[in-house]
């Protein structure tokens, strides 16, 4: 092989244009550009939070306590090794005025708060001075949702949880609202002092302490953490410091952007096939410079580099677009992104991202282009002049085949290793490939079953028809790259539009039909009696449930750190429900080992939920330390049980007998199943009677829930219409790529006595055809993916959603008809005396 040779004539043919490389440089391009975008906002918000991640969290670092303050000796540490110290209660509560109530997220704060950064108030009203109140009265500042809710305004007096407070202004900014994470109200913020000694932060009640430190300069955060955990209640606190202020947020996006990232890479797969289609169409053209190429004496690897050198240019030209496109694109779009996040971004353009999607974008491109180049390289110069009007055919080389895979196997490592999931990784291009071999086949399928058709005798007398057939079924048939191109994109469409449909059936449909009305916390132990009383008395209430309420943090698994045993699972990642009960409860079912007896008094027991059980690898007789309001219990596991969420109704992972809680402080918890008519009286007669307790409406919780996933699926349908795009670009490209054929088609069919609107007709049925058949596969392999994501990964049942169904097949259809009729009527314009000379 000489390449200065392969190198002089690649130079020399593209001097000529790049003519019908369009579909091939736009489909790399809007590939690495959606990549590019996505991971360039990823590293921005990265940035952004790692430059920000003192403010965001409100301090240097924080230790964060469930239930319950810290002791006089904790804080002595912690005033003697800081420079200073911001104590803060979080808790749900409700606001109250007159019968009107709304839930809100309560933040109690001392004199210190904030840290860093300051609170936005109307006409530059400080913190300390609304809080400070008038005539006595302690003053709140309240969410604008609040005040537009209960109608309220400065001045008025609400009460929270039973204290009184006086409205001071309207929060118009929380510093460090994005490290508070999900909360099913709008905030409300007050003065510590006001609430001590209350029923609110009574020990045992639901609510959790954080202490902002100031840490001296140059403080090294790893160590003061290690140092903290073991001075300090043997580590029973959430240690997050400023290297990740906003971790919930900073998962959340790391998530959303991967998800994001590989539909870009289902993109690329869909313009992939734009690509090898543009290659071939390109090398059919030139086989007869191929031929002669070889017939002088042109080596076949250097015949291969020309074409892969030419290649690599156009490639590399594509990419640079993509990477210009996805890289300024968040630059454009930076003031709509900064007001969308609640988090700080440090818009730029960075190296690593655009380096990301430049692999991507040139590892794509090299599967797709080496499969026509490939085939090229082994047929010979006779076979290249016979088969010039047929195209290249058959398969490349097993040496080529070989390095297929590896860059197949490269591309998906890639992925791997730039994503937070291993998993959603693999099982994306599974699906991929599963979807990309499955139209493959269909294609093919399609075309015999069509040349067969055309053969048919009860289609004799129907032109139209039969053409449409013979042309599908025909040499040079589009079948292929159309089904493939459209099929793709299709597909991904399809299978977000079914998964989104779910989603939101499955919350705003099937949970409210078996879920509570309401949720009631911080029931005391001396109103427990009393609220059950209630309940029982009120022929609207269909059902109830109570239970003794703890929390507490799974800390050690048989003596080992929890974490290092079970990983990142939801039940170790932070505080659980913890119970009690001495006889079994008639609900709950035992799958093995035994329940204690009613008067056992041993050593701790724990009964705990079989199916998160088998997750983590837990057995019968391993041990659970459980760190509860600052003190470790150890128990054995002696039982599991099944324990079902699905309802929204009261299950606790974690049940321990009465004797192993005793004199831990704690609340109880109840769900009520009432009537619609009559909760709005029930709840009223409750709140009166106990004006500390919380209720949550679950049809609020589930708005709350259906706002979260509407702007997930409007970022996820985004990127399947970005695929979709390039499958619409890949079709247009085979269409203009086939509009010569249709010219010559048309011509013969004119000359012989065919209407223009005949022919057209068999053009639309060919269309028609195709569409249908792309629509119908990916309709089954969209249903099939959404099916193993909504079963598999979401753990909920899966229901067709025949609306978005139909609207893939139809547009399917309609896509390809509108194509293919465009250029069909370009070709019909041409004279045919002028094709049939040009074609002599």
């Amino acid at each position: 092989m000489n390449l200065s040779v392969a190198w002089k004539i690649a130079r020399r043919e593209l001097r000529g244009g790049i003519r019908g490389f369009n579909v091939l440089i736009i489909c790399l391009a809007l590939g690495v550009a959606a990549i590019a975008g996505v991971t360039s906002v990823r590293e921005s918000i990265a940035r952004g939070l790692e430059r920000e991640g003192a403010a965001l969290l409100g301090g240097d670092a924080e230790m964060e306590f469930t239930y319950r303050f810290v002791t006089p000796e904790e804080r002595a540490w912690i005033d003697a090794n800081t420079d200073a110290v911001s104590e803060i209660a979080d808790f749900r509560s409700m606001v109250t005025v007159g019968d009107e109530r709304a839930l809100t997220q309560v933040k109690a704060v001392d004199g210190a708060y904030p840290l860093i950064g300051t609170v936005g108030l109307p006409d530059g009203m400080t913190l300390a001075t609304a809080l400070a109140g008038r005539d006595g009265m302690p003053g709140a500042v309240l969410d604008g949702m609040i005040l537009q809710r209960l109608g309220l305004t400065t001045g008025d007096t609400i009460a929270i949880g039973g204290v009184d407070f006086i409205v001071m202004a309207e929060l118009l900014r929380e510093p460090d609202n994005a490290s508070a994470g999900f909360s099913l109200g709008p905030r409300s913020i007050v003065s510590l002092d006001a609430l001590r000694g209350t029923a609110l932060l009574a020990p045992g009640t639901l609510f959790e302490t954080a202490y902002r430190l100031d840490l001296p300069d140059g403080t090294d955060l790893d160590a003061f953490e290690d140092l903290a955990k073991s001075q300090l209640s043997d580590g029973g606190f959430r240690w997050r410091d400023s290297r990740n202020g906003a971790p919930g947020v900073s998962e959340f996006i790391d998530r959303l952007s991967s998800f994001l990232v590989l539909v870009g890479l289902a993109g690329l797969a869909v313009g992939g096939v734009g690509v090898s289609s543009a290659v071939r169409a390109y090398l059919d053209r030139k086989t007869g410079v191929i031929a002669t190429l070889k017939t002088l004496g042109a080596e076949r690897g250097t015949v291969l580099m020309v074409y892969l050198l030419q290649m690599a240019v156009l490639t590399t030209v594509a990419i640079i677009l993509g990477l210009i496109l996805g890289g300024l694109a968040p630059v454009l779009a930076a003031p709509l992104i900064t007001s969308a996040l609640p988090v700080p971004i440090d818009i730029g353009l960075y190296p690593g991202p655009l380096a990301q999607s430049a692999l991507f974008g040139f590892l794509a491109a090299a599967i797709f282009v080496l499969w026509p180049l490939a085939r090229t390289e082994q047929i010979r110069p006779a076979a290249l002049y016979r088969d010039a009007a047929l195209g290249l055919r058959g398969l490349p080389r097993a040496r080529y085949l070989i390095v297929l895979a590896v860059l197949i196997a490269t591309l998906v490592g890639a992925a791997v290793l730039f994503s937070e999931s291993t998993r959603l990784v693999l099982w994306t291009f599974a699906g991929i490939a599963a979807a990309f071999a499955f139209l493959v086949i269909v294609s093919a399928l399609t075309v015999r079953l069509a040349r067969r058709g055309a053969r048919a005798t009860s289609l004799r007398g129907r032109i139209a028809a039969r053409l449409a057939l013979g042309s599908v079924g025909g040499p040079g048939s589009e079948a292929t790259s159309v089904i493939l191109s459209l099929g793709l994109g299709l597909t991904v469409l399809s299978a977000v539009g079914q998964i989104d449909s779910n989603l939101r059936g499955a919350i705003t449909r099937d949970l409210p039909s078996r879920a509570p009305s309401y949720y009631v916390v911080d029931i005391q132990n001396d109103q427990i009696d009393g609220f059950l009383t209630r309940l029982k008395s009120d022929p609207g209430v269909s059902d109830y449930e109570s239970a003794p309420m703890l929390r507490g943090v799974i800390s050690r698994i048989n003596g080992q750190d929890a974490n290092e045993v079970a990983g990142d699972h939801w039940v170790i990642r932070g505080d659980r429900g913890i119970t009690y009960s001495a006889a079994k409860p008639d609900n709950t079912k035992v799958t093995d080992g035994t329940w204690w007896s009613d008067d056992y008094t041993g050593p701790p027991q724990i009964s705990f939920a079989a199916e998160e059980a088998a997750e983590i690898g837990l057995n019968l007789g391993d041990t659970l330390t459980v760190n509860v309001l600052g003190r470790d219990i150890t128990g054995e596991i002696t039982s599991f049980r099944n324990v079902d969420f699905s309802g929204a109704g009261m299950g606790f992972v974690l049940t321990m007998n009465p004797a192993a809680l005793a004199g831990a402080p704690h609340t109880h918890i109840a769900t009520i199943y009432a009537d619609a008519e009559a909760e709005s009286a029930l709840i009223r007669d409750l709140s009166r009677a106990y004006p500390n307790i919380t209720t949550i409406r679950v049809r609020d919780a589930i708005d709350r829930v259906v706002s979260i996933l509407e702007g997930i699926a409007a970022a996820t349908t985004l990127g399947a219409l970005a695929t979709l795009l390039t499958g619409a670009v890949v079709l247009i490209g085979a269409a203009a790529a086939g509009e010569p054929k249709r010219r010559y088609e048309a011509a013969i069919l004119k000359t012989l006595g065919a209407s223009r609107a005949r022919i057209l007709w068999s053009f639309a049925l060919r269309s028609l055809l195709l569409g249908l058949a792309a629509g119908l596969v990916a309709l089954l392999a969209g249903i099939a993916a959404a099916w193993a994501v909504m079963h598999y990964v979401m753990e909920t049942d899966f229901v067709l959603a025949t609306g978005s169904a139909i609207a893939i097949v139809v547009g399917g259809v309609l896509l390809t008809l509108v194509t293919s009729l465009w250029f069909s009527w370009r070709a019909m314009r041409v004279r045919p005396a002028r094709v049939l000379r040009d074609a002599g």
